[in-house]
């Protein structure tokens, strides 16, 4: 088996949910996003994150302004909607209960935490 596959699927499973907390600081432009993934080891394209973000557009978790921009093209910049700071705060509380679960079948054998 391909360590790296798995490793690459556990963060997709997660992407969300980080892309989602980024924003909750402030509104935050494409390029912010994959620099702060990248910083936390998350690496991720934009071919990935783009389609991400739209989706998450459509599920009206975000929003997003148009802003001009001294170096270019005007940017697009990304905000949590009402439903996107609820559906975080339901991430969140899924993302304690599973990190409680893993360690509790884990702690005997790899978990150190």
């Amino acid at each position: 088996m391909n360590i790296e596959k798995t490793k690459v699927q556990m963060r997709k499973g997660v992407l969300e949910y980080c892309i989602l907390s980024i924003i909750k600081k402030g509104d935050a432009y494409a390029s912010d996003i994959i620099d702060e993934l990248k910083k936390a080891e998350m690496i991720v394209v934009e071919g990935t994150l783009y389609p991400l973000l739209t989706r998450l557009k459509n599920d009206n978790l975000l929003q997003y302004r148009w802003e001009e921009s001294t170096a270019g093209p005007p940017r697009k910049y990304y905000a949590l909607t009402e439903e996107g700071e609820i559906f975080l705060n339901e991430l969140a509380e899924t993302w304690n209960q599973l990190i409680e679960a893993v360690g509790k079948v884990t702690k005997e054998t790899h978990y150190n935490g």
